[in-house]
């Protein structure tokens, strides 16, 4: 505890030094002027079917992650839906993505889903995401524009390739015996019960994790992820309209490709500024000037700020409530 303590201070300076550095990106050498009279004069009427669409997006996400769990013990869609939203609205006003431990707590609270079960399709989430961002930036190159960073998204493709096969393999060949032979050394706490909760904890961990070891689930899993991606890219493409970018929808690919990975990064609540850079240096590929690209990233930014923020505040209102009046 001491240790995740310790190091809670260096992930949020992590978190500001990593803003601070998209932040000035984001700006360096913009004429703001320029930017403010690209706002003034986009059309904002298509936030709303670029929300409309963005929402679809979302509940593709919501249904994905219900898909992850075991179908044995899989909690009600409605409730899966309401923790991610939780998430997102954590995520947005706490740093170090504390939303994802929040919709954890959230689900459970509400539907007694182990903990562990619910963390390892958190991580398989994780992997999905990884794996379809970087499968429609491949499958998007040749309507691409030369990218100076695909060499090292390549790379990183081959690893995360290479780790999901080695995870697939260990669950599959050994599954709770691996489990049973990692932990055998608690049984010599001298705790009543230490080992046996600590154990099942791990196994309900591995049951999370059934995506990754079910080709079934994680063909599902794996075609919800892309949709999602996919369609959230369409929202962002048709938000383009508003400021007159005339780009193709590789455009909106590339720039739901650049934010998402850029958000393994640490940052601070919402990704201020590393979801602005990322969004410049996508667009800067289309040779869009900075002050447009700027003015563009803030109004995309609020679109996937907004509606969370709004969606947590409903969710959450009534219970806070009835925790003041009790």
């Amino acid at each position: 505890m001491s240790s995740h303590r310790s190091a809670r201070p260096l992930l949020l300076a992590a978190g500001l030094v990593v803003t601070v550095a998209g932040m000035y990106f984001a700006v360096r050498g913009v004429a703001l002027d320029d930017s403010a009279d690209a706002l003034r004069e986009s059309n904002l009427i298509w936030l709303v079917p670029s929300t409309l669409v963005f929402f679809v997006g979302v509940a593709l996400r919501g249904i994905r992650w219900w898909a992850l769990f075991d179908v044995r013990h899989r909690p009600p869609l409605s409730e899966v839906t309401r923790a991610l939203l939780v998430g997102y609205f954590f995520n947005n006003i706490l740093p170090a993505r504390a939303g994802e431990a929040a919709r954890v707590i959230t689900l459970h609270g509400r539907t007694r889903t182990p903990r562990a079960e619910t963390i390892g399709t958190v991580v398989a989430e994780r992997v999905f995401d990884l794996l379809a961002l970087l499968l429609i930036l491949f499958a998007a190159y040749p309507w691409l524009p030369e990218i100076s960073w695909l060499r090292a998204a390549a790379f990183f493709a081959i690893a995360v390739v290479a780790g999901v096969a080695l995870l697939v393999f260990l669950l599959v060949r050994y599954d709770e015996r691996a489990i049973h032979w990692l932990l055998s050394p608690l049984r010599r706490v001298r705790r009543d019960g230490f080992a046996e909760r600590v154990e099942h904890a791990a196994i309900n961990g591995t049951r999370g994790l059934v995506a990754i070891r079910d080709p079934r689930v994680a063909l599902v899993g794996m075609g919800l992820t892309v949709a999602s991606w996919v369609v959230l890219s369409l929202s962002y493409w048709i938000l383009m309209r508003a400021f007159s970018l005339d780009l193709p929808f590789v455009a909106g690919l590339l720039v739901t490709v650049t934010i998402n990975m850029s958000l393994v990064l640490p940052s601070s609540p919402a990704a201020l500024g590393v979801f602005e850079a990322a969004t410049i240096i996508a667009l800067k590929t289309f040779d869009i000037p900075q002050a447009e690209a700027l003015s563009y990233a803030l109004v995309l930014h609020l679109l996937n700020l907004v509606p969370f923020l709004v969606a947590g505040a409903v969710l959450l209102g009534p219970a806070a409530l009835r925790r003041r009046r009790a």
